[in-house]
Protein backbone atom coordinates (compact mmCIF):
# COMPACT_ATOMS: atom_id res chain seq x y z
CA UNK A 1 0.00 0.00 0.00
CA UNK A 2 1.24 3.43 -0.92
CA UNK A 3 -0.66 5.06 1.33
CA UNK A 4 1.38 7.23 4.04
CA UNK A 5 0.83 5.76 7.82
CA UNK A 6 -0.85 7.97 10.16
CA UNK A 7 -1.67 10.89 7.33
CA UNK A 8 1.29 12.91 8.75
CA UNK A 9 2.63 13.69 5.14
CA UNK A 10 -0.38 14.16 3.32
CA UNK A 11 -2.01 16.79 5.95
CA UNK A 12 1.53 18.50 5.83
CA UNK A 13 0.98 18.43 1.70
CA UNK A 14 -2.42 20.01 2.64
CA UNK A 15 -0.98 22.77 4.29
CA UNK A 16 1.73 23.59 1.87
CA UNK A 17 -1.01 23.27 -1.04
CA UNK A 18 -3.32 26.33 1.40
CA UNK A 19 -0.40 28.93 0.59
CA UNK A 20 -2.43 30.13 -2.28
CA UNK A 21 -3.12 33.07 -3.88
CA UNK A 22 -5.89 35.19 -1.11
CA UNK A 23 -9.57 35.20 -2.51
CA UNK A 24 -11.03 38.80 -3.42
CA UNK A 25 -13.52 39.97 -1.13
CA UNK A 26 -14.65 38.97 2.56
CA UNK A 27 -12.40 38.32 4.99
CA UNK A 28 -9.96 36.95 2.95
CA UNK A 29 -8.09 40.16 1.81
CA UNK A 30 -5.96 40.08 5.34
CA UNK A 31 -3.64 38.15 5.70
CA UNK A 32 -4.20 36.16 8.47
CA UNK A 33 -1.33 34.07 10.85
CA UNK A 34 -2.60 31.02 12.93
CA UNK A 35 -0.63 30.37 15.93
CA UNK A 36 -1.34 27.22 17.73
CA UNK A 37 -0.21 27.16 21.25
CA UNK A 38 1.43 23.58 22.49
CA UNK A 39 3.95 24.38 25.13
CA UNK A 40 1.74 23.00 28.48
CA UNK A 41 3.72 19.88 29.69
CA UNK A 42 0.25 17.97 30.58
CA UNK A 43 0.87 17.21 34.11
CA UNK A 44 -2.63 15.79 35.53
CA UNK A 45 -2.15 13.22 32.12
CA UNK A 46 0.43 11.51 33.66
CA UNK A 47 2.43 10.63 30.96
CA UNK A 48 5.87 10.79 28.96
CA UNK A 49 4.17 11.82 25.90
CA UNK A 50 3.62 15.79 25.30
CA UNK A 51 0.08 16.22 25.84
CA UNK A 52 -0.61 17.55 22.11
CA UNK A 53 0.93 14.26 21.09
CA UNK A 54 -2.27 12.40 23.15
CA UNK A 55 -4.07 10.39 20.47
CA UNK A 56 -8.23 10.88 20.08
CA UNK A 57 -9.38 8.81 16.82
CA UNK A 58 -5.71 7.77 15.96
CA UNK A 59 -4.51 11.47 15.22
CA UNK A 60 -2.46 13.76 18.01
CA UNK A 61 -4.91 15.96 19.57
CA UNK A 62 -2.63 18.70 17.25
CA UNK A 63 -3.19 16.98 14.45
CA UNK A 64 -6.84 17.83 14.95
CA UNK A 65 -6.28 21.13 14.97
CA UNK A 66 -4.14 21.47 11.80
CA UNK A 67 -6.41 19.70 10.42
CA UNK A 68 -8.91 21.87 10.82
CA UNK A 69 -6.39 24.76 9.91
CA UNK A 70 -5.76 23.25 6.56
CA UNK A 71 -9.11 23.44 5.03
CA UNK A 72 -8.70 27.85 5.52
CA UNK A 73 -7.57 29.73 2.86
CA UNK A 74 -6.06 32.81 2.96
CA UNK A 75 -3.48 31.71 5.56
CA UNK A 76 -0.03 33.19 5.60
CA UNK A 77 1.62 31.03 8.11
CA UNK A 78 1.19 28.65 10.66
CA UNK A 79 3.34 28.48 13.74
CA UNK A 80 3.81 26.19 16.72
CA UNK A 81 4.85 27.35 20.61
CA UNK A 82 6.20 24.20 22.45
CA UNK A 83 7.56 24.27 25.29
CA UNK A 84 7.72 20.31 26.97
CA UNK A 85 8.76 17.48 24.87
CA UNK A 86 9.74 20.15 22.06
CA UNK A 87 11.81 17.68 20.26
CA UNK A 88 9.09 14.83 20.30
CA UNK A 89 6.51 16.64 18.65
CA UNK A 90 8.63 18.31 15.78
CA UNK A 91 9.82 14.52 15.35
CA UNK A 92 5.84 13.40 15.25
CA UNK A 93 5.09 16.07 13.30
CA UNK A 94 7.56 15.50 10.60
CA UNK A 95 5.12 15.76 7.63
CA UNK A 96 3.58 19.41 8.18
CA UNK A 97 7.04 21.11 6.51
CA UNK A 98 5.05 23.91 6.76
CA UNK A 99 4.85 25.03 10.27
CA UNK A 100 7.11 27.56 11.98
CA UNK A 101 8.42 26.51 15.45
CA UNK A 102 8.78 29.04 18.26
CA UNK A 103 9.82 27.48 21.91
CA UNK A 104 8.42 28.83 25.33
CA UNK A 105 11.74 27.76 27.39
CA UNK A 106 9.39 28.58 30.75
CA UNK A 107 5.62 27.46 31.04
CA UNK A 108 4.22 31.31 32.39
CA UNK A 109 1.06 31.10 30.55
CA UNK A 110 -0.64 31.83 27.54
CA UNK A 111 0.20 35.46 27.15
CA UNK A 112 3.97 34.44 27.20
CA UNK A 113 3.56 31.64 24.79
CA UNK A 114 2.29 33.89 22.25
CA UNK A 115 4.85 36.22 22.83
CA UNK A 116 7.07 33.89 21.69
CA UNK A 117 5.75 33.39 18.36
CA UNK A 118 6.17 37.50 18.06
CA UNK A 119 9.55 37.66 15.99
CA UNK A 120 7.32 35.47 13.37
CA UNK A 121 4.23 37.50 12.90
CA UNK A 122 5.44 40.64 11.15
CA UNK A 123 3.90 41.29 7.95
CA UNK A 124 0.30 39.60 9.08
CA UNK A 125 -2.23 41.44 9.30
CA UNK A 126 -4.46 39.49 12.24
CA UNK A 127 -3.61 36.38 14.45
CA UNK A 128 -5.69 33.45 14.93
CA UNK A 129 -4.74 32.33 18.29
CA UNK A 130 -5.86 28.24 18.98
CA UNK A 131 -4.88 25.74 21.29
CA UNK A 132 -3.14 22.09 20.57
CA UNK A 133 -5.31 20.45 22.52
CA UNK A 134 -9.07 20.82 21.30
CA UNK A 135 -8.77 18.07 18.68
CA UNK A 136 -12.74 18.42 18.35
CA UNK A 137 -13.07 21.88 16.53
CA UNK A 138 -14.24 21.91 13.13
CA UNK A 139 -12.57 23.60 10.01
CA UNK A 140 -16.75 25.29 9.34
CA UNK A 141 -16.61 26.98 12.91
CA UNK A 142 -13.04 28.77 11.71
CA UNK A 143 -14.28 29.73 8.31
CA UNK A 144 -17.56 31.18 9.89
CA UNK A 145 -15.47 32.82 12.83
CA UNK A 146 -12.74 34.97 10.48
CA UNK A 147 -15.67 36.33 8.37
CA UNK A 148 -17.47 37.36 11.55
CA UNK A 149 -14.56 39.73 12.14
CA UNK A 150 -14.07 41.58 8.93
CA UNK A 151 -11.92 44.23 10.25
CA UNK A 152 -8.32 44.35 10.17
CA UNK A 153 -8.66 46.39 13.88
CA UNK A 154 -11.36 44.18 15.66
CA UNK A 155 -10.31 41.70 18.03
CA UNK A 156 -12.96 38.68 17.76
CA UNK A 157 -13.15 36.18 20.35
CA UNK A 158 -15.22 32.81 20.32
CA UNK A 159 -18.25 32.41 22.97
CA UNK A 160 -20.81 30.17 24.03
CA UNK A 161 -23.27 30.06 27.06
CA UNK A 162 -23.69 26.75 28.26
CA UNK A 163 -25.70 25.50 31.25
CA UNK A 164 -22.34 24.26 33.43
CA UNK A 165 -19.36 26.83 32.99
CA UNK A 166 -17.11 25.18 35.07
CA UNK A 167 -13.55 25.68 34.42
CA UNK A 168 -14.21 28.09 31.22
CA UNK A 169 -13.31 32.29 32.00
CA UNK A 170 -16.52 33.92 32.05
CA UNK A 171 -17.04 37.10 29.75
CA UNK A 172 -17.42 40.47 31.42
CA UNK A 173 -20.29 43.24 29.62
CA UNK A 174 -20.88 46.77 30.59
CA UNK A 175 -24.56 47.77 30.79
CA UNK A 176 -24.53 48.66 27.16
CA UNK A 177 -23.81 44.98 26.82
CA UNK A 178 -20.14 45.86 24.98
CA UNK A 179 -17.70 42.95 26.43
CA UNK A 180 -15.13 44.67 28.73
CA UNK A 181 -12.56 41.47 29.49
CA UNK A 182 -12.67 37.95 30.51
CA UNK A 183 -12.16 36.61 34.34
CA UNK A 184 -10.34 32.96 34.42
CA UNK A 185 -12.48 31.20 36.78
CA UNK A 186 -9.86 30.80 39.56
CA UNK A 187 -10.12 35.03 39.74
CA UNK A 188 -13.45 35.09 39.97
CA UNK A 189 -16.22 36.72 42.42
CA UNK A 190 -19.19 35.10 43.27
CA UNK A 191 -21.11 36.78 41.05
CA UNK A 192 -18.96 36.42 37.91
CA UNK A 193 -18.97 32.72 38.50
CA UNK A 194 -22.34 32.87 38.24
CA UNK A 195 -22.21 34.22 34.27
CA UNK A 196 -22.87 31.54 31.87
CA UNK A 197 -21.45 33.16 29.00
CA UNK A 198 -17.87 31.72 28.71
CA UNK A 199 -14.60 32.11 26.51
CA UNK A 200 -13.90 29.28 24.34
CA UNK A 201 -10.51 29.80 23.81
CA UNK A 202 -10.25 31.17 19.89
CA UNK A 203 -9.11 34.34 19.39
CA UNK A 204 -8.21 36.46 16.44
CA UNK A 205 -5.90 39.67 17.31
CA UNK A 206 -4.98 42.74 15.18
CA UNK A 207 -1.32 42.20 14.90
CA UNK A 208 -0.79 45.69 14.45
CA UNK A 209 -1.05 46.10 18.33
CA UNK A 210 -0.50 42.66 19.85
CA UNK A 211 3.29 43.60 20.62
CA UNK A 212 1.85 46.06 22.42
CA UNK A 213 -0.45 44.48 24.79
CA UNK A 214 1.79 41.47 25.52
CA UNK A 215 4.39 43.54 26.42
CA UNK A 216 1.69 45.15 29.35
CA UNK A 217 0.54 41.82 30.80
CA UNK A 218 1.14 41.36 34.45
CA UNK A 219 1.32 38.02 36.29
CA UNK A 220 -1.37 39.25 38.79
CA UNK A 221 -3.67 36.69 39.31
CA UNK A 222 -4.05 33.36 41.22
CA UNK A 223 -1.49 31.53 38.95
CA UNK A 224 0.69 33.76 38.47
CA UNK A 225 0.99 34.09 34.68
CA UNK A 226 0.77 36.12 31.80
CA UNK A 227 -2.88 35.84 30.66
CA UNK A 228 -3.55 36.22 26.93
CA UNK A 229 -7.07 36.93 28.07
CA UNK A 230 -6.13 40.06 29.97
CA UNK A 231 -5.82 41.59 26.24
CA UNK A 232 -9.22 41.46 25.85
CA UNK A 233 -9.65 44.14 28.57
CA UNK A 234 -6.89 46.33 27.48
CA UNK A 235 -8.45 46.10 24.19
CA UNK A 236 -11.89 47.41 25.23
CA UNK A 237 -10.09 50.21 27.46
CA UNK A 238 -8.69 51.56 24.32
CA UNK A 239 -11.66 51.61 23.04
CA UNK A 240 -11.17 48.67 20.14
CA UNK A 241 -14.15 46.93 19.17
CA UNK A 242 -14.33 43.26 20.83
CA UNK A 243 -16.35 41.09 18.48
CA UNK A 244 -17.76 38.11 20.14
CA UNK A 245 -18.81 34.92 17.67
CA UNK A 246 -21.26 32.31 19.46
CA UNK A 247 -20.53 28.62 18.82
CA UNK A 248 -23.63 26.49 19.05
CA UNK A 249 -21.77 23.55 19.83
CA UNK A 250 -19.20 23.98 22.79
CA UNK A 251 -17.76 20.72 22.31
CA UNK A 252 -15.18 22.09 19.48
CA UNK A 253 -13.11 23.78 22.08
CA UNK A 254 -13.05 21.37 24.87
CA UNK A 255 -9.36 21.03 25.69
CA UNK A 256 -7.24 17.93 27.68
CA UNK A 257 -5.76 18.12 30.73
CA UNK A 258 -6.01 14.26 32.08
CA UNK A 259 -7.08 10.96 31.08
CA UNK A 260 -10.57 11.06 31.87
CA UNK A 261 -11.10 14.17 29.81
CA UNK A 262 -9.14 12.59 26.95
CA UNK A 263 -11.57 9.25 26.87
CA UNK A 264 -14.82 11.92 27.27
CA UNK A 265 -13.27 13.62 24.37
CA UNK A 266 -12.92 9.94 22.45
CA UNK A 267 -16.51 9.33 23.09
CA UNK A 268 -17.39 12.77 21.63
CA UNK A 269 -15.44 12.51 18.60
CA UNK A 270 -16.63 9.03 18.08
CA UNK A 271 -20.44 9.91 17.98
CA UNK A 272 -19.66 12.40 15.28
CA UNK A 273 -17.33 10.58 12.91
CA UNK A 274 -19.99 7.65 13.09
CA UNK A 275 -22.65 9.92 12.91
CA UNK A 276 -21.93 10.99 9.68
CA UNK A 277 -21.25 8.29 8.13
CA UNK A 278 -24.73 7.18 9.23
CA UNK A 279 -25.87 9.62 7.32
CA UNK A 280 -24.06 9.06 4.27
CA UNK A 281 -25.85 5.37 3.85
CA UNK A 282 -22.85 3.26 5.94
CA UNK A 283 -24.91 0.32 8.11
CA UNK A 284 -23.25 0.10 11.45
CA UNK A 285 -25.08 -2.63 14.02
CA UNK A 286 -24.08 -0.40 17.23
CA UNK A 287 -23.07 3.03 16.69
CA UNK A 288 -21.95 2.81 20.08
CA UNK A 289 -19.29 -0.33 20.34
CA UNK A 290 -17.38 1.11 16.81
CA UNK A 291 -13.90 2.75 16.63
CA UNK A 292 -12.57 5.16 13.66
CA UNK A 293 -9.10 5.91 14.46
CA UNK A 294 -8.52 7.69 10.94
CA UNK A 295 -10.67 7.88 7.28
CA UNK A 296 -12.89 5.08 6.17
CA UNK A 297 -14.67 5.68 2.52
CA UNK A 298 -17.46 3.21 1.79
CA UNK A 299 -19.75 1.98 -1.33
CA UNK A 300 -23.34 1.28 -1.25
CA UNK A 301 -24.58 -1.75 1.34
CA UNK A 302 -21.91 -1.84 3.76
CA UNK A 303 -22.33 -3.47 7.07
CA UNK A 304 -19.76 -3.01 9.91
CA UNK A 305 -21.04 -5.27 13.13
CA UNK A 306 -19.89 -4.12 16.68
CA UNK A 307 -16.75 -3.85 18.30
CA UNK A 308 -15.10 -3.47 14.61
CA UNK A 309 -11.62 -0.51 14.43
CA UNK A 310 -10.80 1.47 11.46
CA UNK A 311 -7.38 2.81 11.74
CA UNK A 312 -5.22 4.89 9.09
CA UNK A 313 -7.16 4.78 5.66
CA UNK A 314 -9.70 2.17 4.66
CA UNK A 315 -11.63 1.91 1.52
CA UNK A 316 -14.70 -0.63 1.39
CA UNK A 317 -16.45 -1.65 -1.54
CA UNK A 318 -20.05 -1.96 -2.36
CA UNK A 319 -21.73 -4.57 -0.05
CA UNK A 320 -18.72 -5.23 2.23
CA UNK A 321 -19.56 -6.65 5.73
CA UNK A 322 -17.33 -6.75 8.21
CA UNK A 323 -17.08 -8.86 11.05
CA UNK A 324 -17.34 -8.15 15.32
CA UNK A 325 -14.45 -7.89 16.49
CA UNK A 326 -12.51 -7.20 13.03
CA UNK A 327 -9.56 -4.30 12.61
CA UNK A 328 -8.97 -2.88 9.34
CA UNK A 329 -5.77 -0.46 8.69
CA UNK A 330 -4.82 1.20 5.86
CA UNK A 331 -6.54 -1.37 3.52
CA UNK A 332 -8.72 -1.62 0.66
CA UNK A 333 -11.50 -3.84 0.27
CA UNK A 334 -12.97 -5.12 -2.67
CA UNK A 335 -16.93 -5.39 -3.78
CA UNK A 336 -18.64 -7.81 -1.89
CA UNK A 337 -16.19 -8.94 0.26
CA UNK A 338 -16.43 -10.37 3.61
CA UNK A 339 -14.20 -9.67 6.52
CA UNK A 340 -15.30 -12.40 9.37
CA UNK A 341 -14.76 -11.79 12.83
CA UNK A 342 -11.83 -11.05 14.92
CA UNK A 343 -9.21 -10.82 11.76
CA UNK A 344 -6.89 -8.52 11.25
CA UNK A 345 -6.76 -6.36 8.02
CA UNK A 346 -3.26 -4.09 7.93
CA UNK A 347 -1.72 -2.70 4.47
CA UNK A 348 -3.63 -5.40 2.59
CA UNK A 349 -5.87 -5.44 -0.69
CA UNK A 350 -8.65 -8.18 -0.69
CA UNK A 351 -10.43 -9.23 -3.95
CA UNK A 352 -14.03 -8.46 -4.67
CA UNK A 353 -15.81 -11.84 -3.09
CA UNK A 354 -13.06 -12.55 -1.06
CA UNK A 355 -14.09 -14.35 1.90
CA UNK A 356 -11.39 -14.02 5.37
CA UNK A 357 -11.92 -15.21 9.21
CA UNK A 358 -11.95 -15.46 11.26
CA UNK A 359 -9.44 -15.06 13.15
CA UNK A 360 -7.35 -14.44 9.91
CA UNK A 361 -4.35 -12.07 10.11
CA UNK A 362 -3.42 -10.38 7.02
CA UNK A 363 -0.37 -8.51 7.02
CA UNK A 364 1.41 -5.38 5.19
CA UNK A 365 2.06 -5.89 1.33
CA UNK A 366 -0.90 -9.02 0.69
CA UNK A 367 -3.58 -8.77 -1.54
CA UNK A 368 -6.13 -11.68 -2.03
CA UNK A 369 -7.58 -12.04 -5.36
CA UNK A 370 -11.62 -11.95 -6.19
CA UNK A 371 -13.26 -14.54 -4.61
CA UNK A 372 -10.35 -15.54 -2.44
CA UNK A 373 -10.80 -18.05 0.79
CA UNK A 374 -8.64 -17.00 3.80
CA UNK A 375 -10.17 -19.25 6.62
CA UNK A 376 -9.40 -19.24 10.33
CA UNK A 377 -5.89 -18.60 12.35
CA UNK A 378 -3.85 -18.29 8.71
CA UNK A 379 -1.18 -15.78 8.59
CA UNK A 380 0.22 -14.03 5.34
CA UNK A 381 2.58 -11.48 4.76
CA UNK A 382 3.95 -10.03 1.67
CA UNK A 383 1.74 -12.90 -0.08
CA UNK A 384 -0.02 -12.05 -3.22
CA UNK A 385 -2.91 -15.09 -3.52
CA UNK A 386 -4.35 -15.58 -7.01
CA UNK A 387 -7.91 -15.34 -7.59
CA UNK A 388 -10.35 -18.42 -6.67
CA UNK A 389 -7.68 -19.54 -4.42
CA UNK A 390 -7.67 -20.61 -0.65
CA UNK A 391 -6.18 -21.01 2.32
CA UNK A 392 -8.41 -22.19 4.69
CA UNK A 393 -7.18 -23.53 8.31
CA UNK A 394 -3.81 -23.07 10.38
CA UNK A 395 -1.64 -21.71 7.63
CA UNK A 396 1.79 -19.38 7.63
CA UNK A 397 2.29 -17.56 4.53
CA UNK A 398 5.22 -15.28 4.09
CA UNK A 399 6.70 -13.85 1.01
CA UNK A 400 5.00 -15.97 -1.54
CA UNK A 401 3.10 -15.45 -5.38
CA UNK A 402 0.48 -18.34 -5.21
CA UNK A 403 -1.72 -18.29 -8.53
CA UNK A 404 -5.37 -19.02 -9.53
CA UNK A 405 -6.69 -21.73 -7.89
CA UNK A 406 -4.82 -23.11 -5.29
CA UNK A 407 -5.17 -25.02 -2.74
CA UNK A 408 -3.01 -24.73 0.95
CA UNK A 409 -3.83 -27.30 3.00
CA UNK A 410 -4.14 -27.06 6.72
CA UNK A 411 -0.89 -26.55 8.64
CA UNK A 412 1.10 -25.35 5.69
CA UNK A 413 4.43 -23.12 5.89
CA UNK A 414 6.61 -21.27 3.68
CA UNK A 415 9.49 -21.18 5.42
CA UNK A 416 10.53 -17.62 3.95
CA UNK A 417 13.62 -16.66 6.54
CA UNK A 418 16.78 -18.38 6.74
CA UNK A 419 18.16 -16.57 9.75
CA UNK A 420 19.27 -13.69 7.78
CA UNK A 421 17.41 -13.08 4.44
CA UNK A 422 13.81 -13.31 3.51
CA UNK A 423 13.46 -15.63 0.19
CA UNK A 424 10.23 -16.19 -2.03
CA UNK A 425 8.04 -19.15 -2.59
CA UNK A 426 6.34 -19.44 -6.09
CA UNK A 427 3.40 -21.69 -6.75
CA UNK A 428 1.97 -22.01 -9.96
CA UNK A 429 -2.17 -21.76 -11.00
CA UNK A 430 -3.80 -24.91 -9.94
CA UNK A 431 -1.59 -26.65 -7.58
CA UNK A 432 -2.33 -28.40 -4.41
CA UNK A 433 -0.36 -28.18 -1.01
CA UNK A 434 -1.29 -30.99 0.88
CA UNK A 435 -1.66 -30.30 5.12
CA UNK A 436 1.69 -30.22 6.84
CA UNK A 437 3.64 -29.19 4.24
CA UNK A 438 6.89 -27.12 4.43
CA UNK A 439 8.52 -24.99 1.29
CA UNK A 440 11.38 -24.37 2.45
CA UNK A 441 12.25 -20.82 0.20
CA UNK A 442 13.62 -20.39 -2.63
CA UNK A 443 11.13 -22.89 -3.95
CA UNK A 444 8.92 -23.22 -6.96
CA UNK A 445 6.03 -25.39 -7.38
CA UNK A 446 4.46 -26.09 -11.07
CA UNK A 447 1.10 -25.59 -12.36
CA UNK A 448 -1.11 -27.96 -11.09
CA UNK A 449 1.29 -29.90 -9.07
CA UNK A 450 0.41 -31.47 -6.14
CA UNK A 451 2.09 -32.10 -3.05
CA UNK A 452 1.40 -34.73 -0.72
CA UNK A 453 0.57 -33.93 3.09
CA UNK A 454 3.58 -34.25 5.85
CA UNK A 455 5.89 -33.01 2.72
CA UNK A 456 9.17 -30.78 3.28
CA UNK A 457 10.30 -29.51 -0.12
CA UNK A 458 13.15 -27.93 -0.74
CA UNK A 459 13.74 -27.89 -4.40
CA UNK A 460 11.61 -26.66 -7.19
CA UNK A 461 8.40 -29.05 -7.70
CA UNK A 462 7.84 -29.53 -11.83
CA UNK A 463 4.38 -29.00 -13.43
CA UNK A 464 1.89 -31.91 -12.54
CA UNK A 465 2.26 -35.27 -10.79
CA UNK A 466 2.48 -35.86 -7.78
CA UNK A 467 5.53 -34.86 -5.22
CA UNK A 468 6.30 -36.19 -2.00
CA UNK A 469 8.64 -36.03 0.81
CA UNK A 470 8.43 -38.88 3.62
CA UNK A 471 10.00 -41.30 5.66
CA UNK A 472 8.75 -44.66 4.86
CA UNK A 473 5.87 -45.73 7.25
CA UNK A 474 6.50 -49.21 9.54
CA UNK A 475 5.14 -51.35 12.25
CA UNK A 476 6.95 -53.11 15.11
CA UNK A 477 4.72 -56.37 15.75
CA UNK A 478 4.29 -57.10 19.26
CA UNK A 479 5.75 -54.02 20.60
CA UNK A 480 4.57 -52.76 24.39
CA UNK A 481 3.93 -49.28 25.51
CA UNK A 482 6.59 -48.65 28.71
CA UNK A 483 4.39 -48.73 31.86
CA UNK A 484 4.95 -47.00 34.97
CA UNK A 485 7.28 -48.18 37.70
CA UNK A 486 5.18 -49.97 40.84
CA UNK A 487 5.62 -47.53 43.81
CA UNK A 488 3.80 -49.82 45.75
CA UNK A 489 1.36 -46.87 47.34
Amino acid sequence: MEWPRRHGNAFGAILLARREPLRAGGSYNMLTDVVILAAGKGTRMRSAIPKVLQPVGGRPLIGHVLKAVSGLAGVRQVHAVLGFGAEQVKTSLGGYPAIQWWNQPEQKGTGDALRAALPGLEGADRILVLYGDVPLLRCETLRAFLDAVPAAHALGICTASIANPQGYGRILRNAAGEITGIREERDCTAEEASILEVNLGITLFPSQYLPGWLNKLKPHNAQGEYYLTDVVAMAAAQGFTVMPHGIADPDEALGVNDARQLASLERIFQRRAVEGYLDQGLRIADPARIDIRGELAFGPDCWLDPNVIIEGRVQLGAGVRIGAGAILRDSEIGDGAEILPYSHIDGARIGGGARVGPFARIRPGSEIGAAGHVGNFVEMKNVCLGAGSKANHLSYLGDARVGAGVNIGAGVITCNYDGAAKHQTVIGDGAFIGSDTQLVAPVQVGQNATVGAGSTITRDVPEGGLTLSRVPQKTVPGWKRPGKPDTGS
